[in-house]
């Protein structure tokens, strides 16, 4: 006999993949981070940006090398790679730098809820460099994947328990920037643009009253895409604008900047 009770809403699944039931499952994605990260005491993290595309330097070399060797009169295919091999120096630094901040909030901060975790964007590229680094630390790491059409699949290093999978780029967007305390944008395309250039409107605008220290890493590649002084110039932004962020092509000058910011505006008399 077939059950006479009908189903309940929340167990019906056409109703939740349904348009009307879009609200539930936009709720869905702010409130299930925040019960699995509260429990897991993640309350700072430390934010990485950057491409997708962007390859291990050991990757980068073998592509190059095997490139050369099966078409060596493709010269802009050969000139890509050599650019992926250039371009390799950013996953290497981002995974020793996170590493680094992994190691140090781990040996100064003996509470895990005052610690300061790695977050990236869970997929490859930069992202899966700097989950790597904290693994690399015996450190757990948050990713804060999305579901996309290419490129964006979730790497292995992100820690299991804390790596997420977002539809609605807004809820990831606010779950990146919640528990931010500081941010580090190597190179990258339309989204690291975008996450980059929204956090920060939310700092210069003081819609956010936290301080949140910002790298832009690779000033070669961050002075030839955007200019800076030209957005002064034209009274777009304020000269004090420019103080909202530093850019650097440092390890160590990174890691000294963002510990030094950190526990004046979090660690010190708090």
């Amino acid at each position: 006999m077939d059950n006479p009770n009908p189903e309940k809403a929340y167990k019906d699944h056409r109703f939740l993949n349904s348009p009307a039931a879009r609200p539930i499952r936009i709720l869905a994605e702010f409130l299930e981070p925040e019960d699995r990260l509260s429990r897991y005491q993640i309350e700072h993290t430390i934010v990485f940006f950057g491409s997708a595309r962007t390859l291990p330097k050991d990757k980068a070399e073998l592509q190059l090398a095997e490139l050369k060797k099966k078409a060596p009169k493709d010269t802009e295919a050969i000139a890509h790679a050599e650019r992926m091999v250039k371009m390799s120096r950013y996953y290497e630094d981002t995974r020793t730098l996170a590493s680094r901040l992994t190691h140090w909030s781990k040996e100064e901060i003996a509470d895990d809820a005052k610690r300061f975790y790695v977050c990236s964007g869970g997929g490859p590229g930069i992202m899966e460099a700097a989950n790597r680094g904290a693994s690399d630390a015996d450190g757990i790491s948050v990713g804060l994947n999305i579901s996309l059409p290419f490129e964006q699949s979730a790497n292995p290093f992100q820690t299991r328990e804390l790596a997420f999978e977002f539809h609605y780029f807004f809820i990831r967007k606010f779950w990146f920037f919640y528990l931010a305390k500081a941010i580090v944008v190597c190179p990258g395309g339309f989204g690291t643009m975008d996450e980059f250039f929204e956090l920060l409107t939310l700092i210069q605008t003081k819609k956010s009253k936290k301080p949140v220290p910002i790298i832009l890493y690779g000033s070669e590649y961050w002075k030839e895409l955007i200019d800076f002084d030209a957005m002064v110039k034209w009274g777009v932004i304020s000269p004090e604008d420019l103080k909202l962020f530093q850019i650097s092509d440092s390890i160590q000058d990174s890691f000294d900047f963002l510990t030094s910011e950190i526990r004046k505006h979090y660690l010190e008399d708090h």
